[in-house]
C-alpha cells in the first residue's frame, strides 16, 4: 500500500525527534543448523535493552519472498511504495555524489574493469583500485559527445564511477553491459524503446572509446555499465511528513536516496560508525528526523564473513549510549534488507525491527534478534508501515476520519 498520500494529509510538525538506525544487510541466517545468526551471535546489551523497553517485530522490504535491491529497500523504509517509485542505481549514484542533473538526463553506474587481449573480462572491479586512482582515470573518459549527446563521467568510490548522458530524446530503459561474470566480453547495451535505443547507441560508442583511451592502463583498461535510468521526480519527506530530515551515511548510494527525497545530507568524513554518531550529536538540534546508515554489515555479509558482520553489529551497539544521551523521542532500529553471510548476497528474509518510545506499548521481547523479534507486538509488517509507526509514536500524526 502507498501511504504517502494519507501521511501527507495526517502528518504535522512538532518538536519531537525521530532517529532511524539502518544496519545495511542486517538480517542473517544461522551458520550451521541449530546455530545462531550474525545478530544473535553478536553481543548487543544496549540493543537488547532498547528491545526490552520498546516494541518489536519483523519487517519485509517489499513482501514475503521477494529479494530487494538497495534502492527499493531504502525507499520502503521511508514509506514510499517501492513498486510505484522505482529508481535505477545510476540515478542513485549520481544523486549520491551531488551531480547537478537536468531534465531528461540518463544516468548509469560504471565500473573500471580489466580486459584481456581477446576483450574478455578478467576482473569486473579492476583489482579494486582505490578511489584516488579512480579520480585520476575518470578525466580520461569524461567529456565525450556523440550525435549531440554529451557524456559526463564522475568518480564515486573505489573502482566505481557515474555516467550521465545529456541530450534530446533519451530514455533510460537500457540493458547493462556488465556480464556479471569473468571470462565473457562486455555485453552490448540495448534499449527497449526508441528513446532508450538512442541512449544505448551512445552508451556503446562511449564504451568503445573508453576502451581505446584506457588501453595499456591495466588493471583499469575497460569499463562496464549498469543501472541505466532517468532521474525520477519524487515527493519529498518535507511534503509528506512535515519533517526536516537529515541523512548520515558513508556510501554515496544511500546519500543519493536521501537527496532524491529531500534529506539534508551530511558530507563530513564519517568513515566510521563512531564518526557518524559524532555528526548525529553535532546536528541533533537542527533536525527532527535522522537516518543513520551503517554500511559494513552488508559488506561483510556479501563477503561471507559471519564474524566480521557480527563485529560491526557490536560496534553499533557500543554507540547506543551516545544516542540515548540525546534523548530522542523515537528510536527505530532495523535493516534495509537481509544479507546472510551464508548466502553472500541479498535475500528475502524479513528484518528484525524495534521501535522505542514513551508510547510504543511494550511487548515481552527482551532481545534484539530475528527469532526474538518474531514474537514481538508489531507482528510481521511491510517496511512501508515503519514511517507511519515512527510518526505516530512521535505524536506527529492526526486522527484519520471523524
Amino acid at each position: 500500500m502507498d501511504y504517502t498520500d494519507l501521511s501527507k494529509k495526517l502528518s504535522m510538525s512538532t518538536d519531537s525527534k525521530i532517529v532511524m538506525i539502518v544496519m545495511d544487510g542486517l538480517g542473517g541466517c544461522e551458520r550451521e543448523p541449530g546455530g545462531k545468526t550474525e545478530l544473535e551471535a553478536a553481543r548487543t546489551p544496549h540493543l537488547d535493552a532498547l528491545a526490552a523497553g520498546g516494541v518489536t517485530g519483523l519487517s519485509d522490504p517489499i513482501a514475503p519472498g521477494f529479494t530487494p535491491g538497495s534502492g527499493p529497500a531504502h525507499l520502503s523504509l521511508f514509506g514510499y511504495d517501492p513498486v510505484k517509485y522505482e529508481i535505477g542505481r545510476g540515478a542513485l549514484a549520481a544523486a549520491g555524489i551531488g551531480f547537478e542533473r537536468q531534465a531528461g538526463d540518463v544516468a548509469a553506474r560504471g565500473n573500471f574493469c580489466t580486459l584481456d587481449a581477446d576483450g574478455l573480462v578478467t576482473d569486473r572491479r579492476a583489482g579494486r583500485i582505490p578511489t584516488e586512482k579512480c579520480a585520476e582515470l575518470t578525466p580520461l573518459i569524461d567529456g565525450m559527445e556523440f550525435d549531440g549527446v554529451k557524456v559526463f563521467v564522475r568518480p564515486v568510490k573505489d573502482y566505481r564511477f557515474v555516467i550521465v548522458f545529456r541530450g534530446q530524446g533519451l530514455g533510460g530503459n537500457c540493458a547493462d553491459s556488465d556480464p556479471q561474470q569473468t571470462g565473457r566480453p562486455p555485453l552490448e547495451v540495448t534499449g527497449a524503446d526508441p528513446a532508450s535505443q538512442k541512449t544505448a547507441a551512445v552508451a556503446n560508442a562511449f564504451i568503445a572509446e573508453a576502451r581505446r583511451r584506457l588501453a595499456g592502463l591495466e588493471p583499469a583498461n575497460g569499463v562496464l555499465t549498469r543501472g541505466y535510468d532517468v532521474f525520477p521526480d519524487m515527493p519529498h519527506m518535507q511534503e509528506i511528513y512535515k519533517l526536516n530530515p537529515a541523512c548520515i551515511a558513508v556510501y554515496p548510494d544511500y546519500k543519493g536516496v536521501s537527496r532524491l527525497i529531500g534529506m539534508k545530507v551530511y558530507e563530513q568524513g564519517q568513515d566510521t560508525i563512531a564518526q557518524e554518531f559524532d555528526i548525529l550529536e553535532q546536528a541533533f538540534a537542527d533536525h527532527d528526523f535522522f537516518f543513520v546508515h551503517i554500511k559494513k554489515t552488508d559488506s561483510y555479509g556479501e563477503d561471507g564473513n559471519f564474524d566480521g558482520k557480527a563485529h560491526v553489529i557490536e560496534e553499533l551497539d557500543a554507540q547506543i549510549p551516545r544516542l540515548l544521551a540525546l534523548k530522542p523521542d523515537v528510536i527505530v532500529v532495523t535493516g534495509d534488507h537481509s544479507t546472510p553471510a551464508l548466502l553472500k548476497s541479498h535475500s528475502w528474509h524479513p528484518l528484525p525491527l524495534l521501535i522505542h518510545s514513551n508510547f510504543c506499548r511494550r511487548d515481552a521481547v527482551a532481545e534484539f534478534s530475528e527469532r526474538a523479534c518474531a514474537a514481538g507486538g508489531l507482528g510481521r509488517i511491510p517496511h512501508v508501515s515503519i514511517m507511519p509507526l515512527a510518526m505516530a509514536n512521535a505524536l506527529k500524526m492526526r486522527k484519520f476520519g471523524a
